[in-house]
């Protein structure tokens, strides 16, 4: 009996704990679930609660209408906003594994950002800092999350184009960021220290002067300014 309710754990068959908050840290029941929500007591995984704002969600004119934010607005925004948080979270606690935000519409997963952290000790330490800072004119509320695969939290159809849930799909719609972003915050940094044989430096003032931006000059080499609604607050 023990094995089954072991193997069963967390599964759809479990009539106890929440299925879904065991793969995605997040049920869209809430505290009104019929079932049990295990939060950890440690954990590699934290989330920041809706954290990120979409432009194209949020964004609105002054009649109240919605405003056309274009593809490639959002696209440098979510960058901007990726490298930011990932830059300011590594440098202050610790090398991470991963970072992964929710584009989905739902209240329990729009705009959470998961950071995966190398040690349990980092996530610790960045879980009780984080929750006395602000971002963008908000406190910051960082919980530990059971997610530590996200394989297993991710929506495939959305991964494929096909998902016919949309932003209110109950798995995770994790945005991706775009490859140039991808292979400055985890190659060249990783490539370095493997070359050098040497660990992990997160606070290396040459490597983080100012969390300077990526990409934010014209071809003249002009400064490209921003409309005040693409700009997000630093911590």
């Amino acid at each position: 009996m023990a094995e089954y309710l072991a193997s069963i754990f967390g599964t759809e068959k479990d009539k106890v704990n929440c299925s879904f908050y065991f793969k995605i840290g997040a049920c869209r029941h809430g505290d009104r679930c019929s079932r049990l929500h295990n939060k950890p007591t440690f954990s590699q995984t934290i989330v920041l609660l809706n954290l990120y704002r979409n432009p194209q969600n949020t964004a609105q004119s002054a009649n109240g209408s919605h405003s056309l934010v274009s593809d490639v607005e959002v696209q440098e925004h979510y960058d901007d906003f990726f490298e930011e948080v990932f830059t300011e979270v590594e440098q202050k606690y610790g090398e991470i594994e991963e970072m992964n935000i929710c584009d989905n519409l739902g209240d329990h997963l729009v705009g959470n950002v998961y950071v995966k952290f190398r040690r349990e000790e980092d996530a610790e330490r960045a879980l009780v800092e984080l929750n006395n800072r602000w971002f963008n004119g908000q406190a910051i509320h960082a919980e530990l999350s059971p997610v530590t695969d996200f394989r297993e939290s991710c929506c495939r159809q959305y991964e494929m184009g096909e998902c016919n849930r949309g932003g209110f799909c109950n798995f995770m719609h994790l945005k991706p960021i775009s490859s140039a972003l991808r292979r400055q915050l985890y190659g060249r940094a990783r490539n370095r220290q493997a070359r050098a044989g040497s660990p992990p430096r997160h606070h290396s003032p040459k490597r983080f002067p100012d969390r300077p931006r990526h990409n934010n000059r014209d071809a003249g080499g002009r400064r490209r300014s921003r409309s005040p609604r693409h700009r997000h607050g630093r911590f």
